[in-house]
């Protein structure tokens, strides 16, 4: 039977925790040029304009319909928290990212074949208080997290790009110094962890 995470529930107007990892736990990410290249292809669907290749082809444009709340891209793996608008909208979003992505990478490194393990795994944010500790979670996934380079922490304190949202997160606290504290708040975490153990049954190590 599949594993349960791998089933989405296309469902709009909802949260999603989105995670993907390389295959055989491979790195996806080599160098400081791979993330950024990832990342841009978020720049890419999600930016208030449309983009457009080289041959003058429009990029799908998601703007409207998805939104990319936090991040954090480790060297084999990923996690992302969207807010699905339109049924839909995660699963051309995602596709077409990681189809982009592995092309980038395969012909980077002379690879051939899959790049992730799976497709990607989405779990559909069912409570409350899952959506208050999930994007803690994804932020707090580095050892090192309030000094690592490749999560969208740095974006909360310093100002977003137009393609990353973190506005509906910092709402749930009221503030971004309320929300600070919530991420510095170790021993409410570990007590987090448990309460969505359910939910994060495919979690990545």
């Amino acid at each position: 039977m599949p594993s349960r995470n791998v089933i989405k529930v296309d469902v709009p107007n909802s949260y999603y925790h989105v995670y993907a990892r390389g295959h055989g736990k491979q790195k996806i990410f080599r160098d400081s040029d791979d993330y950024e290249y990832f990342l841009s292809l978020f720049a890419r669907h999600l930016s208030n304009d449309p983009a457009v290749n080289v041959t003058g082809r429009v990029y799908s444009h998601l703007h409207e319909h998805i939104l990319l709340l936090c991040y954090c891209l480790m060297s084999n793996h990923f996690h992302l928290l969207l807010y699905q608008k339109t049924d839909g909208a995660m699963s051309q979003l995602m596709r077409s990212i990681m189809t982009s992505y592995s092309m980038y990478f395969n012909k980077k490194y002379g690879l051939s074949g899959a790049l992730f393990e799976t497709r990607y795994k989405a779990s559909r944010i069912s409570s409350d208080e899952y959506l208050l500790h999930i994007s803690r979670y994804i932020h707090l996934n580095p050892k090192d997290w309030m000094a690592y380079p490749h999560s969208s922490i740095h974006s909360y304190y310093l100002g977003a790009p137009e393609w990353l949202q973190p506005a509906p997160v910092i709402e749930l606290f009221g503030s971004l110094p309320k929300y600070a504290d919530f991420l510095n708040d170790y021993v409410g975490y570990k007590e987090s962890l448990k309460d969505i153990k359910d939910e994060l049954a495919n979690e990545i190590k």
